[in-house]
């Protein structure tokens, strides 16, 4: 927020030729050429982030469709089914409370990381290439734009050199957080629009400043722009990340805090017209996202509580030293210091915090990085959750996330998430050190401070994310000829049905586009005890006697008790075809059940199915 007090102004424009020049209303190809060549390293900085996150997810590359995340598959399945209804909006089809899940009731969109903003901007790929391909596209855009983001923001607000802003990006973009979160955690990777969320912060900051050059005539109109988009910014972000935003503004105004008490005098003179500033951005963020929060925690489907226990997701003191084992130098025994692979938030690693204590010291007289200080301590004990952990040992030490606990909105955020927030804080000062080392002409820091950045970077730089391959989807369903069991909008019950530890057959509506609904499935909703929140839905009688035939193998007596049964779940859900696919693991025990209780099936290609 305050950077620009601290460091080089931002650069202003170029000075305006004389008027009526022709070089300036008509630029030659040399005034071209020579733009090009100004901005040739920029653009090469920028090329080496996609080529890097390319590189990163190359292993769903070969065959996006029968390529999957190793580490969490189950989650890329639900994100492919959220990016192939999203992609429906395209066609007209859009509502906050889909229709598409969990039928009859559907799910809530708003309840769920449905990524609605990813999900339409990639509608074309979804639907000329499938939602494998959207979804590697997805994985590795977040990784290079938010890298960009940064990159940008870095040599335009703190005015640094190219190096150090590259230094800065990379690790903003390519984490051990970043890489880890991007096992199919997407709307916690993107986050391209934070740095223009933060650039507008600090231009308000500018602006409301009587002694910044752009705080003198003209500032009022200047604020009151930017505080119009940063409302549309923090209203796109809402559908693109919530959680992402959440983080992002308590990172912003822990820091504001932070900044008023080691520069009080700055604070007391811009603070009047940043606050009208950013009344009038929440005031508009406010109106455009009245209805869909009000959808989110009121509507249809809405859920009053998170789902996750925090006590659960907490994150281990002993990870913040530890290397990640999606790390180059990382290895598999650190894992233990997690809750999965998705998770690994804190392995910054010993050397790394090291690092950023030196930085910080030789830095102490600039009062951005004394403010980022105690925000990224407070980060980093709450991401503690309620109790300290220690080495896999939960300990009686109290942790500050205990205050935050049942506490509507905020309860919704993972407690070992705190931890991204040190990601930007880190590479801030990275960059602030860097900047000034090589501005330092006869000082030793000038090789130093790189050396040592680079260094401690290595080991903790990312190795490929790892990808496995994954059944093909049914000709049935890929080829369209679902289309002769069920109607467009109709209801096809996959055998076994989705459930959140076993989503895959959602990858059939996904690959069809979502153009059949299915019961069940890997959602949010409000189906726990008293109306809280729950991973999934309770499965009617029929599901789960299909859903232990599918298991076992053993083919149960069936009787009219179950027939009746059968009918009554078949009329709650409004189905129109059973389906079970030949390749399915005790397909020949489903086919004899499904026959007892709907009579014979009928062959189509490769899938058997019972109109009912």
């Amino acid at each position: 927020m305050t950077s620009a007090a601290d460091t080089a102004q931002e650069a202003g424009p170029e000075k305006a030729a004389t008027k009526g020049s022709p070089d300036v209303t008509r630029p030659g190809r040399r005034q071209w050429l020579e733009r090009l060549r100004r901005y040739w390293p920029d653009l090469g900085i920028c090329l080496l982030f996609l080529v890097l996150a390319g590189w990163l997810t190359h292993g769903l590359w070969p065959d996006p469709t029968t390529r999957t995340l190793a580490l969490n598959p189950e989650d890329q399945t639900l994100i492919e089914w959220f990016l192939a209804n999203d992609a429906r909006m395209l066609l007209g089809d859009f509502g906050l409370v889909s229709d598409r899940l969990n039928a009859p009731d559907g799910f809530n969109l708003m309840a769920n990381a449905t990524i609605i903003v990813p999900g339409l901007i990639l509608a074309p790929i979804t639907l000329l290439f499938g939602t494998g391909t959207s979804f590697a596209v997805l994985v590795a855009g977040n990784l290079a734009f938010t890298s960009i983001g940064w990159y940008l923001l870095y040599q335009r607000t703190l005015g640094a050199g190219r190096f150090p802003a590259a230094i800065g990006a990379l690790f903003c973009g390519f984490a051990p957080g970043m890489i880890s979160q991007s096992n199919s955690h997407p709307h916690m990777t993107a986050q391209w629009l934070v740095p223009a969320i933060v650039w507008c912060v600090v231009r308000m900051v500018q602006v409301s400043d009587p002694e910044h050059r752009d705080g003198a005539a003209g500032s009022s109109r200047r604020l009151a722009i930017l505080a119009m988009t940063l409302a549309t910014l923090v209203t796109v972000q809402v559908f693109v990340g919530e959680e992402v935003l959440f983080l992002t503004a308590i990172t912003l105004a822990l820091l504001t805090i932070a900044y008023a008490v080691v520069a009080p005098a700055f604070v007391r003179r811009v603070l009047p017209r940043f606050v009208g500033g950013m009344l009038l951005a929440v005031g508009l963020a406010g109106m455009a996202l009245a209805y869909p929060l009000w959808m989110q925690f009121k509507g249809p489907q809405s859920v009053p509580n998170g789902v996750f226990s925090p006590d659960y997701f907490s994150a281990d003191l002993a990870s913040y030293a530890a290397i990640s084992p999606l790390s180059i130098a990382g290895t598999p025994g650190a894992a233990r210091l997690s809750t999965g692979a998705s998770e690994y938030n804190t392995f910054l690693g010993l050397p790394m915090l090291l690092l950023f204590a030196a930085c910080v010291w030789w830095l102490r007289r600039n009062r951005l990085v004394l403010a980022i200080v105690p925000v990224a301590l407070l980060a980093a004990w709450l991401s503690l959750g309620p109790q300290v952990v220690l080495d896999g040992v939960r300990t009686d030490i109290w942790a500050p996330y205990e205050l935050l606990r049942n506490k509507p909105v905020i309860e919704g955020a993972l407690p070992m998430r705190f931890a991204l927030i040190l990601i930007p804080l880190i590479a801030t000062v990275l960059v602030l050190a860097l900047d000034r080392a090589m501005r330092s002409m006869d000082s030793p820091a000038r090789l130093l401070v790189p050396i040592a950045t680079v260094a401690v970077l290595l080991p903790i730089a990312p190795a490929p994310l790892p990808a496995t391959s994954r059944a093909p989807v049914p000709t049935f369903i890929s080829g369209g000829h679902w289309r002769q069991c069920v109607p467009s909008d109709g209801v096809l019950v996959p055998v076994p049905l989705p459930t959140p530890k076993e989503p895959d057959v959602m990858r059939w509506a996904a690959v069809a586009n979502a153009e059949f609904r299915l019961p069940e499935g890997f959602f949010i909703a409000p189906y726990g005890a008293g109306g809280k929140a729950s991973m999934g839905t309770y499965k009617q009688p029929t599901s789960t006697l299909l859903t232990e035939v599918a298991k076992t193998g053993q083919v149960p007596v069936i009787t009219q008790q179950h027939r009746d049964q059968a009918a009554r779940d078949v009329a709650f859900w409004g189905a129109s075809c059973m389906v079970v696919a030949e390749s399915e693991r005790n397909a020949p025990a489903l086919r004899t059940t499904l026959d007892s209780l709907f009579g014979p099936g009928t062959l189509i290609v490769d899938a058997w199915t019972w109109r009912v």
